[in-house]
């Protein structure tokens, strides 16, 4: 039997999905190792081989591909425990790093401070060369300039050199000659680092766009983040060497699609986001099986709570993404993420009222019931005292949750403070959590100018579908779909993405005098970059003007004239290579309107192009995930024991079945309320909805008043 495993490695847990030839799943969760991510990856592999009864070297000889999700380049800057980095800059921009782009973050907060730099002032340096925003050189890079530098790089033990000259992007020769300067005397690697050299990256490699600030931040996000990713690939790829592990490892972006080893270790920037991005590319897969092309996909795990949309089977990407308010401008999933997590701590404000996170226990010492160590309240504690989970089976078993000691830390840290019982607090902790993914889902809908209540709401996360109930029924959601690998749903989805490359290149022209030639040249240009980069990762693609083994989607940036803000375009191929403007313009005119409620399409405005971009996609080779569950007449097989557990809509406690989610479920209909228990994750359905079970053991739940008659189908 051969396999694809799929791994994401989260700030609590760390999630499995072994796919097999036949298209079974086996799913499996460990607690992470924060101090080595890796160690967790090695164990969980053994504990995988021991679930489906193989010895590991013939279990890892089995392994076709490894897809891997990493959290590295997120916690480097998340702790700011990143790379000692110098940043090396045209004169006078010295401070364009911490000034920003001259406006505050919250602009009506006096008191408000930016971000501290990822590099101090003292290690930001300048070097007198010039090119303007033509691309002319005004004064050349001067090479005694760069020999000065060397000199204090090394007395400051930099570790990490990221170069960034202004207008760059419009010619890169004074940043060619500095990196080239630079490896040769002090990484000679041509991946910019070895062994005791620095990695050194220059912004053309990592964004060679328009907007100095954007450029320059991402420039040195990756290169704070670049030794520490590298070395976890390093040091990965040597303990799956010693495992004697000979098939393929790809990585996980934070656009959504996979890449090789080699590939991140050039970029870093491009992980930052790399587990929550195949979050949307398990969505689409889950949706198309119901007939649905547009979801919102959430994800409630241990740390954090994400959610992001799908419109049309197609993941919503930005530019303008953030780390810690550390500006990442490389395309990324339009992920929200808050903290909302299964470790949430609970506490009160200065004004006296419950709160719930963002602050996390994490994974050690955790929530008070795993009995580790953990003294305040965290979400779990809540869901644990409301009925919702079962202290004997948590994790089918493994880790016994203790209810006393979880009862006991809410009453002496919150109820008695708020003057009311364990399980009124309890019950707030679960509202408050709930409310505050529901404005999360707002952010990533409503905000965008989407109706959630229009989408098909696919629920992921160990701790998810515990709270989806309620969360859809604050947003009048009608029903909401739990996968069967939920508890691993971004681990899942690595194992459905696509090779993926982004491109960009700035082309400032207004559209009456856009050179025909340079327009299509610049993604000719791109495409054929992209192309070989597929070709050296073992992907397939026929030559030029074929449209087979890769795929080419271009995105302009436009604006109408004297706009500042730009809006993204996806345009067809055709459009581009035919130079088809009537068709662009039309669908400009129509995404504004989409986007802002209104466009200038009879008033004749002017209308300008700041940036073309090209995503090439080359198809991996897919897992199957299609194996059909047995189905069952009835769900009473399955019943386990009946239990008390709260009801928000009685705002009471209520005796309710419990029935083994693991058990063969196919086409059961299980009437609300009720918990269907699975070794990996807990599902409430709350008094207003009924869950059906499909053939593929996902879990349906609907509103009882939005389908009356049951569930059947796409609406």
């Amino acid at each position: 039997m051969r396999y694809n495993l799929g791994i994401d490695i989260g700030g609590t847990f760390t999630d499995f999905v072994l796919v097999s030839e036949n298209g079974s799943a086996t799913i499996h969760k460990i607690l992470s190792t924060p101090q080595d991510p890796s160690l967790g990856l090695i164990t969980g592999m053994r504990e995988l081989a021991e679930l489906i009864k193989t010895d590991f070297p013939r279990f890892v000889s089995s392994i076709d591909t490894i897809v891997h999700g990493t959290t590295v380049a997120t916690n480097a800057l998340l702790t700011r425990k990143g790379a000692k980095t110098a940043l090396i800059t045209t004169k006078g921009f010295r401070d364009a790093l911490e000034m920003r782009r001259g406006i505050r973050e919250e602009q009506y907060n006096n008191r408000y401070r930016n971000v501290e730099p990822l590099v101090p002032r003292y290690l930001r340096f300048t070097v007198d060369e010039r090119i303007d925003a033509e691309g002319k050189i005004l004064k050349k890079l001067n090479a005694k300039d760069l020999f000065l530098l060397i000199k204090k790089l090394k007395e400051e033990n930099v570790e990490s050199v990221a170069v960034c000259f202004m207008n760059s992007f419009k010619n890169n020769i004074h940043e060619q000659k500095a990196v080239k300067f630079f490896r040769e005397r002090l990484s000679p690697s041509p991946l910019g680092r070895d062994g005791e050299g620095l990695f050194i990256t220059a912004s053309t490699e990592v964004l060679p766009s328009i907007r100095f600030f954007e450029r320059v931040s991402t420039t040195v996000v990756s290169a704070f983040a670049g030794p520490i990713v590298a070395n976890y690939f390093d040091n990965l790829a040597e303990k799956l060497k010693s495992i004697n592990y000979k098939g393929t490892l790809l990585i996980m972006q934070s656009n959504g699609g996979v890449v090789t080893p080699d590939i991140v270790r050039k970029s870093p920037a491009v992980t930052v986001l790399s587990g929550p991005a195949a979050g949307p590319t398990a969505g689409i897969f889950y949706a198309n099986r119901l007939g649905y092309k547009n979801c919102i996909t959430v994800d409630m795990g241990g740390t954090s709570f994400d959610a992001s949309l799908v419109v049309n089977n197609e993941c919503v990407t930005s530019t303008e993404g953030s780390i810690n308010r550390y500006r990442i401008a490389l395309p990324s999933l339009d992920i929200i993420t808050i903290g909302a997590g299964g470790g949430s701590i609970g506490w009160i404000n200065s004004g006296g009222l419950l709160q719930v996170g963002p602050q996390s226990a994490g994974a050690m010492p955790g929530p008070v019931c795993y009995d580790r160590g953990g003294k305040v309240p965290a979400c779990t504690d809540a869901d644990l005292v409301l009925g919702y989970l079962n202290p004997d089976f948590f994790a089918g078993g493994k880790l016994k949750l203790n209810k006393t000691k979880a009862e006991e830390a809410i009453r002496k840290e919150l109820a008695s403070k708020l003057g009311l019982t364990v399980s009124e607090t309890a019950a707030g902790m679960y509202r408050i959590i709930n409310s505050n993914m529901a404005q999360g889902v707002r952010q990533v809908s409503v905000e965008r100018g989407y109706d959630p209540r229009e989408f098909l709401f696919i629920v992921a996360g160990g701790a998810g579908p515990i709270h989806a109930s309620e969360i859809c029924r604050e947003l009048e959601i009608p029903m909401f779909l739990v996968p069967d690998t939920s508890s691993v749903f971004c681990a899942a989805g690595m194992l459905l993405g696509d090779l993926k490359h982004d491109y960009i290149r700035s082309y400032l022209s207004s559209f009456t005098k856009l050179d025909r030639k340079k327009f299509i040249s610049l993604f000719m240009e791109m495409k054929e970059e992209g192309v070989k980069i597929l070709k050296e990762e073992g992907c397939e693609v026929l030559p030029f003007g074929e449209d087979s083994g890769g795929a080419f989607n271009p995105v302009l940036d436009m604006r109408y004239a004297g706009q500042y803000h730009e809006v993204q375009l996806q345009v067809d191929w055709k459009d581009v290579i035919n130079f088809n403007l009537e068709n662009i313009f039309t669908a400009f005119h129509n995404e504004h309107n989409r986007q802002f409620g209104y466009s200038l399409r009879d008033e004749g405005t002017e209308m300008e192009l700041i940036n073309v971009r090209l995503r090439v996609t080359g198809e991996s080779a897919r897992v199957d995930l299609s194996a059909k569950g047995n189905r069952t007449g009835s769900p009473d097989a399955a019943l386990k024991e009946k239990r008390q557990a709260y009801i928000p809509e009685l705002n009471s406690f209520k005796e309710i079945p419990v029935y083994d989610g693991d058990m063969p479920l196919s086409g059961a209909l299980i009437k609300g309320p009720a918990i269907i228990e699975k070794v990996t994750t807990s599902i409430f359905v709350s008094e207003g909805y009924d869950c059906l079970v499909d053939d593929f053991n996902s879990f349906i739940v609907y509103c009882k008043k939005n389908y009356p008659d049951g569930f059947r189908g796409n609406p």
